[in-house]
């Protein structure tokens, strides 16, 4: 039996990097799947991969960074699955600049994009959850949101947020059956980071005990235990580090 055998799963940010594996991942394990992104090119390319594997995929192409787009992929998926399982937030956004030359607009995108856009989504989705006694909400935040970042304040506060947000709704909706955790990993290679420089990323390297970065696919049978029966049952409010060792809680 596979372990998300017939759930309803939405990822958001899923055309590449860690949201493209968690959707490849889920694919493996039977799950129905509403992949979101605003790259409609990169996004038909995850899709297929997934459909190779034998999955019913619709795609989302939506920008988060909207109210309309953090809802459309909740929206499909109760239109062409007839409900929701399990909510991924996983879109986001990295910039880099000193906290003196941050402007307010790269302030606000980070917060509306990696913050906001996953309190809309949850909240999206979280009466259907209810209703049937039976959610999971995993929020991919970053192991910069416990131990901070320089050059990065915005984005460890961002990712912070997402931490809280994760501990208190969990708080509120788990008497429901409603399981709400995050994910926090470690520098990964992906497209994400092509916008941070070399010099930063050769020095975190060396930062971490296990001395590499981590790729997408490390990362994802994480959100495959979360999402899963009996796996992922007993954890509440938890956030959980592929981290490459860079933060030990």
């Amino acid at each position: 039996m596979k372990q998300l055998q017939a759930r309803r799963a939405v990822i958001t940010g899923a055309a590449s990097g860690i949201g493209a594996a968690i959707a490849q991942a889920y694919a493996r394990e039977g799950a129905r799947l509403v992949v979101c992104d605003r790259d409609a090119e990169r996004l038909a390319v995850t899709a297929q991969q997934c459909r190779a594997q034998g999955a019913d995929v619709t795609e989302c192409v939506a920008d988060v960074g909207t109210r309309e787009g953090a809802q459309a992929g909740i929206d499909v998926c109760l239109q062409a699955f007839g409900g929701i399982d399990i909510l991924v937030n996983n879109a986001g956004m990295l910039t880099q600049a000193p906290c003196v030359e941050l402007t307010q607009t790269m302030w606000d995108d980070m917060l509306r994009i990696d913050l906001t856009s996953v309190f809309i989504a949850s909240q999206r989705a979280l009466p259907h959850m209810l209703a049937q006694r039976w959610g999971r909400i995993i929020n991919v935040a970053s192991q910069l949101g416990i131990k901070g970042g320089a050059e990065l304040t915005h984005y460890a506060a961002a990712k912070a947020g997402v931490i809280g947000f994760t501990k208190s709704l969990a708080l509120e909706v788990s008497k429901d059956n409603v399981l709400v955790n995050a994910i926090a990993p470690g520098p990964i290679e992906t497209p994400l980071v092509d916008g941070i420089s070399q010099d930063w990323k050769v020095a975190k390297a060396k930062e971490l005990p296990l001395g590499r970065f981590g790729r997408a696919e490390e990362v994802a049978p994480v959100a495959v235990l979360l999402a899963s029966e009996p796996g992922g049952n007993l954890f509440v409010g938890q956030t959980l580090g592929p981290n490459s060792g860079d933060v030990m809680p």
